[in-house]
């Protein structure tokens, strides 16, 4: 797949690139991607949810009430957990919601989802994306310049680059990472992905078995 190359204009170098059929050209596999979502979400999760049991509320022990005649339930405790304040019956426990998925299934499931996005013509090639310092007007303009305004967008950028993260990161739609932080979630969580250069050869290297 060929794809112009524009500048943060929004205007066309005249410059086009090809993309990897390995990467950006393969038929996607959904469950691969399924897996490496889900994943990614559950790292997301602290897992320190608690709910205190019958074991560890403090109210006393005393007899309730007589033991028949009432019509209510015999129970014998106000830790009981039909009483109001009472302990929860299996309540939740601290966990830990993360687990392992293999190396290349990972790389499929980024492939696929690249892959998605350049079957439906989701792509944008930058020639670089760079301000003097960091200025969220400046970043505006650029999103002005490519009608991506009302678009969440993905930028990808060959490294870290502090003045364009800071000038992005009080729009809402608009995530700035480096290609060697590339995920699943974050190309299908986004209609546009706007990828610089530099980035592309990086992104080829990581996500190309080995």
């Amino acid at each position: 797949m060929e794809l112009a190359i524009y500048n943060i204009q929004g205007k066309e170098t005249g410059k086009k690139i090809t993309l990897s059929k390995e990467v950006f050209g393969i038929e996607p596999n959904e469950h691969a991607v399924y897996l490496d979502v889900k994943q990614y979400l559950a790292n997301q999760r602290q897992g320190t949810h608690k709910a205190k049991e019958r074991a560890e509320i403090a109210r006393t022990t005393k007899k309730a009430f007589r033991q028949k005649g009432t019509g209510g339930a015999r129970r014998g405790s106000y830790k009981s957990p039909i009483v109001r304040g009472g302990g929860r019956v299996f309540g939740p426990r601290p966990r830990n919601y993360s687990f392992k998925l293999n190396r290349k299934l990972k790389q499929l499931a980024r492939r696929s989802a690249l892959s998605a996005k350049a079957a439906g013509g989701f792509i944008t090639v930058v020639d670089h994306v760079n301000f003097e310092a960091p200025k969220a007007k400046a970043f505006r303009e650029v999103l002005k310049n490519f009608g991506f305004a009302d678009t969440k967008t993905l930028w990808i950028l060959p490294d870290n680059n502090q003045n364009v993260v800071l000038s992005a990161r009080n729009f809402k739609g608009a995530k700035v990472i480096t290609a060697s932080d590339l995920n699943t979630y974050a190309v299908i969580n986004a209609q546009r992905l706007v990828v610089a250069e530099g980035s592309l050869s990086k992104i080829e290297e990581l996500l190309i078995a080995k």
